[in-house]
């Protein structure tokens, strides 16, 4: 049966509201009231949708999937706040309201990107195992514990800020982007199927798609940042749009999501709402939500 992608996504969207609000119930907390704000002011839900479509394509029940996929969103809002932060990225507008520092005051938003990312893994202990394979469960906590740890997502944000300006070497901005964006985005796609008991082919199949779309992902940002960095005179960022110029990035990012749709292909994936995230993010549409 056929399946509107996007209103689809809409009924998923609205499911991931509910339950995110769930887990950050009001409290008389300063610190939580921050993360609520964080978390709750909106956003793509990227990351938990993929996961829920993954998912939910090899038949895993939504009951099941949610509890990662929400984890998956708070340690993406946890990194947001820190990435916003004066010492890194010294952003004042985050979903265009004030970044958390400028609501909170830094002290606060430091502790509520803490408590994000804490409240994950509690939300992933949690969660029930996938056909009561508690090893399974194992493995797939720590796959999401390495995408977003030293070695993935934090890693990448180093390399973010500190990389040297006169590096033009379009190799080191992929490592970048694959650390800091798309290591999450693939350890999504690949959780919702690990959760779903997909065949193994399958699950080989959604790494590289994973891969090539998170790397599209970090690219059409780029994209987007070329004119803004120009208005606001932003200090140098890395930007492999900027380094290869706006047209052999904009080919570019055709041949990854290209790569993605191939990788579903090639594994016989007929997922409407899998190729949907890859068109969305194709040249020509960089001014979508």
């Amino acid at each position: 049966m056929a399946v509107d992608p996007e209103k689809y996504l809409e009924r998923q969207r609205s499911r991931l509201e509910q339950a995110l609000a769930s887990y950050l119930q009001p409290e008389d907390s300063p610190v939580l009231a921050a993360m609520r704000y964080s978390v709750l002011g909106g956003g793509k839900r990227f990351r938990p949708l993929l996961l829920l479509a993954s998912g939910q394509h090899f038949g895993a029940a939504e009951d099941l999937l949610l509890p990662y996929a929400c984890a998956l969103e708070l340690i993406h809002n946890y990194s947001l706040i820190h990435d916003d932060l004066p010492i890194l990225d010294n952003d004042d507008f985050r979903r265009g309201q004030p970044s958390c520092h400028k609501q909170f005051g830094e002290a606060l938003a430091l502790l509520a990107g803490d408590g994000l990312l804490t409240l994950a893994f509690e939300i992933l202990a949690a969660a029930p195992a996938p056909g009561n394979d508690h090893q399974l469960k194992d493995r797939i906590m720590a796959e999401i514990a390495r995408a977003a740890g030293a070695r993935g997502m934090i890693a990448g944000q180093w390399l973010d800020i500190s990389f040297n300006p006169d590096h033009r070497d379009p190799a080191a901005f992929e490592e970048t982007a694959f650390k800091k964006t798309a290591g999450l985005i693939r350890v999504a796609v690949v959780s919702g199927a690990w959760l779903a008991a997909a065949p193994a082919e399958a699950v080989a199949a959604l790494e590289g798609y994973g891969r090539y779309l998170g790397l599209a992902f970090q690219l059409r940002d780029d994209l987007q940042d070329l004119d803004q960095d120009r208005l606001t005179g932003k200090a140098f960022r890395p930007n492999l749009a900027a380094v290869l110029g706006r047209e052999a990035a904009s080919k570019l990012l055709s041949t990854w999501l290209d790569l993605a749709l191939q990788e579903l292909r090639q594994a016989d994936i007929d997922s409407e709402v899998l190729r949907f995230f890859v068109n969305e993010l194709q040249p020509g549409r960089e001014n979508q939500p």
